[in-house]
């Protein structure tokens, strides 16, 4: 089976579906090739340099590049702009050249998309596309209008019209969590029949727990290094440091629990406009981005995760390595915190901090990391969602 997924950004340095998939389809023993456009990821966002750009922009590989990689091959076509979006410039011709069985886009709508339909009846393969837009980033999921709203009028001719034609071309959209899927069918034009809830995944060969005498030595020197004490509360937060996701009200809850004589800490890797008033707090320390594979150690020196606001799939990461997780309850979809973390009132600071108490005993954190490590290995594993999703694609060439 030869397998082609597509998608608009590329990095190496970040653990996203369109580099961990394709990896572990091809230890499946499938000729897997992934098509990129010439652009960095997040190149869309408007502090993209501020926050990113001296992370990833330099690592954008030229049109033309076709390399081997973690055992897939990697395809660079080159963009331009129709109609305020970024479409793919030679993708037919691409994919005519690769002559693929089965086309995974990672959009349900699009050009990307729309584009791999267009191309469908006259190559002959399966087409597949993702939904990931979540109701905490899309308004209209979050409020009833009429059908004359403008903002509704303007979904309806831009998204839902368009992502129908899609739809009726494609075999299945794969929404990774329940209001993506949701999303998907009321405002995208997906068939509701046609879309699947496939959570995201966790490369295991990177996050696991403490559980050796090599990680224990890990953890101390790491913990040592950063002026921590076995006895602190490492709290830890990664990604974008930006409004949006204000990581600050977890600097803000360290900094009132340490006026309670209370032993947290703040550790932060990212960047973005909020960093300089993070590292104003003397109990928070901040590191620039890095490698994705590189946070597993941190993870591990760390004693509780906290994304303060939308969704991250570093909250995945963090419970493979064995810690609780704290999670806004601005997120509809919660299966990868049950039993091994605790939701607070988003943007609540009173909240966090009472929050963040109810963890401070090390036994309870204990427990709970141990279960969700336990979980993510077990349920979300990027293995296993390889293997559920080659089984969708082999049922499709059957068909």
């Amino acid at each position: 089976m030869r397998i082609v997924l597509i998608s608009e950004t590329f990095s190496k340095k970040m653990g996203y579906l369109a580099n961990r998939l394709p990896k572990y389809l091809a230890r499946l023993g499938v000729d897997v090739h992934v098509v990129i456009m010439d652009l960095p990821s997040y190149y869309q966002l408007k502090d993209f340099k501020q926050t990113y750009g001296s992370f990833i922009d330099s690592e954008v590989l030229p049109v033309g590049t076709v390399e081997a990689y973690e055992g897939y091959t990697l395809h660079v076509l080159g963009h331009k702009k129709v109609l305020g979006y970024m479409r793919m410039v030679g993708l037919w011709d691409k994919l005519q050249a690769i002559r693929p069985d089965i086309v995974q886009a990672l959009l349900s709508i699009g050009w990307i998309p729309f584009d791999a339909a267009l191309a469908k009846p006259f190559l002959g393969y399966k087409l597949f596309t993702g939904s990931h837009t979540t109701a905490s980033t899309f308004p209209l999921a979050k409020r009833k209008v009429s059908i004359w709203d403008g903002e509704q009028l303007k979904c309806l001719f831009t998204r839902t019209l368009p992502g129908r034609l899609i739809s009726l071309v494609t075999k299945k959209c794969y929404g990774p969590t329940q209001d993506c899927a949701e999303i998907a069918w009321r405002f995208f034009g997906v068939q509701q029949h046609k879309v699947e809830v496939m959570h995201l995944g966790v490369d295991t060969e990177f996050f696991f727990p403490v559980s050796s005498e090599a990680t224990v030595q890990e953890r101390t020197a790491m913990r040592q290094q950063f002026g921590f004490s076995e006895n602190d509360i490492v709290c830890i937060y990664t990604g974008k440091l930006t409004e949006e996701k204000n990581a600050l009200i977890l600097a803000k809850a360290v900094a009132r629990l340490r006026a309670m004589e209370k032993p947290y800490y703040g550790l932060f890797i990212g960047d973005g406009v909020q960093k300089k008033s993070i590292q104003a707090h003397p109990w928070c320390t901040v590191l620039n981005f890095m490698p994705f594979y590189e946070l597993a150690a941190y993870y591990r020196a760390a004693d509780i995760g906290v994304w303060p606001t939308n969704e991250s799939t570093s909250t995945l990461d963090a419970a493979a390595c064995g810690i609780p997780i704290i999670v806004s309850d601005g997120i509809a979809y919660r299966k990868h915190v049950g039993g091994n973390g605790i939701v607070y009132k988003m943007n609540d600071l009173e909240d966090l901090i009472n929050v963040l108490l109810k963890l401070r005993d090390r036994e309870t954190r204990k427990r709970l990391g141990s279960f969700g490590a336990e979980k993510m290995a077990r349920q979300f594993s990027w293995e296993s969602i390889a293997m559920h999703r080659l089984k969708d694609y082999e049922a499709a060439l059957r068909s």
